[in-house]
């Protein structure tokens, strides 16, 4: 299935098609169901930077203790999603998971030992990050989101 994924028609239906059926999944069955099986996939819920209105977004992610790990790969696009610039404008959010709904802090981590941790450790979930990358100029950015009330 990741091969299929990190083909440039694959990477379109999971940002174009798929994207739209998760968060109707995630919703109904609490964070447990994703039409990607095997990946794990969260509800973000986030502030649009413009509008201010709510948006929802399906994405795959990566666990780092409590933390959530996000990458903001578009399928290898030459832009960033509009999920990445409405959290940087509203970095506030919530996330529907398995076992890791709840409240959030986003950040963008910039360059260094951090990011290159996570990464790699992002692209031990889903090694089609790597693809998207060499298919885009941009440097692709990673995120991390703190849940609320942790030290």
């Amino acid at each position: 299935m990741e091969p299929i994924a990190a083909s440039r028609p694959g990477a379109w239906l999971y940002v174009h098609v798929f994207c739209r059926i998760d968060p109707l999944l995630l919703r109904m069955s609490g964070g447990r169901v994703s039409i990607s099986l095997g990946w794990p996939i969260l509800q973000l819920t986030h502030t649009g930077a413009r509008s201010g209105e709510r948006r929802r977004s399906a994405l795959l992610y990566t666990a780092d203790g409590e933390r959530i790990v996000l990458v903001a790969s578009k399928g290898g696009a030459a832009r960033n999603p509009a999920w990445y610039h409405n959290l940087r404008a509203n970095p506030g959010c919530s996330v529907l998971a398995r076992g890791r709904s709840g409240e959030y802090t986003a950040r963008v981590v910039e360059d260094g030992a951090e990011r290159d941790r996570l990464w790699t450790l992002a692209t031990d979930v889903y090694a089609g990050y790597a693809a998207y990358q060499r298919r885009t100029e941009r440097r692709i950015p990673v995120l991390v989101l703190e849940p609320l009330g942790l030290p």
